[in-house]
């Protein structure tokens, strides 16, 4: 019969006649479990809410907060670690005087690891309207055999959590000062380098630098205009001298020419010589010029002898005394020759410098895109090296400032909001739901020995039984006929007629 498929018409006809059996255990179940639950140990459950207050000042580091709540599920993790390790339960267990008959002949760790399967820490999940990803709390239970003791140990746990998130954050911010200030020192040892490099490379190239390059330009254009000038002077001055030498050959031939006597011829062309040095000043020079004017009183007294020597000639003595000094026309054209050179070594030492000043501004602004570039390189490490020095020293006085602040303003706070219960009642066992799952044993366990008979039972109770075991269809059923007086048949035939009557037929 267990090999055919069961209708819900089956598990039916199942049920009534099994529900004596079913019934017997399910109202067995709940009283067996609540006595049952009577003779386990009470335990107590005390439980605490920690709120977690984000910072009231928030400090930035650079540009990122100092604080960063966002890990604090990862914190409280390694928080629960540390707090639920031997050296801090240790402790709890002695001042407490847990499990005080078992130390003796129990092993600490196995007294630890006992009271740290009766702690239990769980998060708060924030509410999903505010899609905040911020750990809002937590809360901390602790399960002991006294209500009163596990109140206290729930209390002192909850205190370790508050006093390692206070030394935590006392000690990173230590630490990220400690950091800042390591980092601000190399990054002053670097910007002083930088800064080394720059002054030797400015004092190395001074003149070069990028920001010279105009100066430099303007400097070359007016050494430029100097140039021309001191070269137009220069040739002004050897155009003097040629002159100047040219009418002292002249005079001296004359002075000469005169110590053996007068010579007209001589004067005149001496008196010509005058008047084409004349004719040559007035060329560049107004009437007013010195030159001029003495040129012409030259001139003028030079016609006067003339004239003079033509009125009055008289014969020379070639044994007269001759004079050895130079007239003061040969002094002064020797003057100005003497003038002439001067001039011309002056300006050629100035034409000279002036060219070595524009070679020397030619090959700074030829080598300005090297030096430039150098420039930059350089300008860019010491700007590089600036900008984080500047930033760590920004990012160290923020660190400072949120030590002065204080652990209360500008770190998240852990604040016990309900403080640790003391348990009217055990949790465990909680002697409704042990009879409530008694009644749940006693149904299921009811349910199944029902159905482990109905499979284990080979008689035949419907018309699909008898058809499904002879494969062939069934015409009628033959009632149980049996004498009234056996209560024993009349009994079984009430539970199963097709069966029973098939048997007594058979009998019959």
């Amino acid at each position: 019969m267990a090999q055919r498929e069961l209708a819900p018409a089956d598990y039916i006809a199942m049920l009534r006649r099994r529900w004596v059996l079913i019934a017997v255990l399910a109202l067995v179940g709940p009283p067996l479990a609540y006595t049952v639950s009577r003779f386990l140990p009470n335990k107590y459950r005390s439980q605490t809410l920690v709120l977690v207050e984000p910072p009231t000042v928030t400090v930035k580091i650079g540009d990122q907060p100092q604080q960063d709540t966002s890990d604090l599920g990862q914190r409280l993790a390694s928080m629960q670690q540390q707090i639920l390790s031997r050296s801090r339960l240790e402790p709890i267990i002695r001042q407490y005087g847990l499990y005080a008959k078992e130390v003796d002949h129990v092993s600490m760790e196995d007294l630890v690891g006992r009271l740290q399967k009766n702690i239990e820490v769980t998060p708060v999940l924030p509410m999903a309207e505010t899609k905040s990803t911020a750990l809002p709390g937590f809360n901390v239970s602790v399960t002991m055999d006294d209500a009163r003791t596990a109140q206290e140990v729930c209390a002192a746990v909850t205190s370790l959590f508050i006093e390692e998130n206070l030394r935590q954050r006392q000690k990173t911010r230590e630490n990220t000062t400690d950091f800042l200030t390591q980092q601000l020192a190399d990054a002053k040892a670097n910007l002083d380098a930088q800064d080394a490099k720059l002054a030797a490379f400015k004092s190395r190239y001074l003149g070069s630098l990028p920001d010279d390059e105009h100066t430099n330009l303007d400097l070359l254009n007016g050494l430029s205009t100097q140039l021309d000038a001191a070269s137009q002077a220069l040739g002004r001055a050897q155009q003097d001298k040629t002159f100047a030498e040219s009418m002292l050959t002249q005079q001296i031939a004359a002075w000469q020419a005169t110590q053996t006597g007068t010579n007209p011829e001589t004067t005149d062309r001496q008196l010509s010589a005058l008047q084409a040095q004349l004719a040559s000043l007035q060329a560049r020079y107004t009437d007013d010029y010195p030159d001029v004017i003495k040129t012409k009183a030259d001139i003028a007294a030079l016609q006067k002898k003339l004239a003079d020597s033509g009125s009055t000639q008289k014969p020379v003595n070639d044994k007269g005394t001759k004079s050895s000094i130079e007239p003061p026309q040969i002094q002064q054209l020797r003057a100005q020759v003497r003038a002439d050179d001067l001039a011309i070594a002056e300006k050629t030492k100035e034409q000279s410098r002036i060219q070595d000043q524009i070679r020397l501004y030619q090959g700074r602004i030829q080598t300005s895109p090297v030096v430039e570039q150098q420039y930059k390189e350089l300008t860019r490490g010491y700007q590089t090296a600036q900008d984080s020095y500047n930033d760590l020293q920004k990012s160290l006085g923020s660190s400072t400032m949120a030590q002065s602040l204080g652990l209360k303003q500008e770190d998240e706070q852990f604040r016990v909001l309900d403080a640790a219960n003391l348990p009217d009642k055990p949790s465990f066992p909680n002697r409704p739901m042990f009879a409530l799952g008694g009644l749940a044993g006693g149904l299921g366990l009811g349910l199944g020995l029902a159905f482990f008979l109905e499979l284990k039972d080979t008689s035949f109770k419907t018309e699909r039984d008898v058809e499904f075991a002879l494969q062939l269809p069934v015409l009628a059923m033959v009632p149980a006929i049996e004498p009234l007086s056996l209560n024993g048949d009349k009994k079984r035939l009430a539970k199963d007629p097709v069966s029973k009557g098939l048997e007594l037929g058979a009998r019959a």
